[in-house]
C-alpha cells in the first residue's frame, strides 16, 4: 500500500526519477525487447514487476511474485 500511495502521487518522467524514489528499482529488458521496472517489495520478499508508460503517466502491474518465484523465471 505504501508503494501504491507514492506511485499515485508521483510524476515520473523516466527510470532515473523512479530510482530516486526507490533505489532498488531496476529496469529489466524482457523477451519482447521492452523494458519493465522491477521493485523489491516487503524487505526483499517480493518483486513487483510493472510497465510504466511515462508519456501517459500510467503504471501497469504485470506480476507480483515472491523473490523465489522471480528467480526461477529469470
Amino acid at each position: 500500500m505504501a508503494w501504491l500511495k507514492i506511485a499515485r502521487g508521483a510524476d515520473w518522467k523516466n527510470l532515473s526519477q523512479v530510482r530516486q524514489a526507490y533505489r532498488s528499482a531496476d529496469g529489466v529488458t524482457v523477451n519482447s525487447g521492452r523494458v519493465v521496472t522491477v521493485f523489491n517489495i516487503g524487505g526483499n520478499k517480493y518483486r513487483l514487476i510493472v510497465a510504466i508508460n511515462y508519456q501517459w503517466a500510467m503504471v501497469y502491474i504485470l506480476r507480483f511474485p515472491t523473490h523465489t518465484e522471480y528467480n526461477k523465471n529469470k
